[in-house]
């Protein structure tokens, strides 16, 4: 059975902002790369080989990431989005796109350790009209929340105030053509959105048979700020060290991928880390848990359990930087100017903390 995958990219990526003022939200990289690169390689690996993105406003930033999909071993297609309409909007603008094969729908800042591979193949196999991945959280009133009895999905709610279930939909949906009759019945929510909770219920309501699967591996939807950092935590668990750069008088301890090109110098740097391709490190200090893009400078700074995006620079610093995560093209440094004062530029929604 051929099954075709819809990624979605679109969506303002408001909780990680101002990040996501200037750059994608699916973009921004985890352990080094772009989070959306792990749900396509992941598509890959379960032997999906067509794959439509859909796209809103940062089309063009992915479009330039992602190309035709080559580099995945896919083939891609785009799909614009005129507005984030919800889920099962998106669904609606893919029905050409999937014409009569089953489909894995897939959110672009979602990763799940153990990957989608078992399912899909379980819903090849099968004869299910949908399938969901679930996962007990304790917060299910910021996600769709399935009720099950016996087994069987029953009810479905977005983001419920008073939740009857701690189990939340994993950004991970396998549907046949059914789903596209139930979307086309659907008004918007109260948020003004076509949900998909809604489109699923419409399948379990008709009868259809919707599968349950509880995901027992970590998942991560990385639309916050202490969302990145822990799945740059998880991916950082399993890093493989490698060193393609020149690393002088250092102490590595640990496991860290240190990239093509990139200059070590005078360091003490503890795994597990990545520091990037054509990175530069002197004098400094990098803690486990930290992910350096390309073309950074860390000079006589300390830096733990953060992501630095590229061309930033962090130089001169008397306290160590931590949990934080640092844009492209950022200049992090201390005046030597008299008298002694803080003078910050930031952007909207910024956070700071001065000790």
């Amino acid at each position: 059975m051929n099954v075709k995958g819809l990624v979605l990219s679109g969506g303002a990526g408001t909780r990680l902002r101002p990040i996501t003022h200037t750059r994608a939200k699916q973009l921004v990289p985890v352990a080094g790369r772009p989070v959306l690169f792990y749900g396509l390689e992941s598509m890959r690996a379960a032997g999906i080989r067509e794959v439509g993105i859909v796209v809103g406003d940062t089309h063009e930033e992915i479009r330039a990431a992602v190309g035709d999909g080559s580099q995945f071993g896919l083939e891609v297609t785009y799909l614009q989005q005129d507005a984030p309409r919800g889920l099962a909007h998106a669904v609606l603008i893919a029905e050409e796109f999937v014409g009569g094969d089953p489909f894995c729908m897939y959110l672009g800042d979602n990763l799940l350790r153990d990957g989608i591979k078992g399912f899909v193949d379980q819903f090849r196999e099968g004869s299910a009209d949908a399938m969901i991945l679930l996962q007990e959280v304790p917060n299910p009133s910021e996600y769709g929340v399935a009720e099950l009895d016996g087994g069987r999905v029953v009810r479905l709610v977005e983001k419920p105030k008073e939740p009857r279930s701690n189990l939340a939909l994993v950004g991970v949906y396998l549907f046949t053509q059914p789903v596209f009759d139930a979307a086309k019945a659907l008004q918007p929510s109260w948020r003004g959105e076509l949900e998909i909770t809604d489109a699923i219920q419409g399948l379990v309501d008709a009868g259809r048979v919707v599968e349950p699967h509880v995901v027992t591996g970590w998942w991560k939807d990385t639309g916050r700020l202490e969302d990145m950092l822990e799945a740059n935590r998880l991916i950082l668990d399993v890093l493989d060290a490698r060193n393609e750069g020149t690393v002088t008088d250092t102490r590595l301890d640990g496991r860290v991928s240190i990239g093509e090109g990139a200059v070590v110098e005078r360091c003490h740097v503890r795994g597990p880390a990545v520091i990037g391709p054509r990175t530069v490190v002197r004098d400094a200090y990098v803690g486990p848990y930290t992910a350096l893009s390309e073309d950074v400078v860390v000079e006589r700074a300390e830096i733990e359990h953060s992501i630095v995006m590229e061309r930033s620079r962090i130089v001169g610093l008397d306290a160590r930087l931590e949990d934080s995560l640092i844009g492209a093209d950022v200049t992090i440094t201390r005046s030597t100017g008299l008298p002694k004062a803080h003078r910050i530029m930031v952007g909207d929604r910024s956070q700071i903390e001065i000790l």
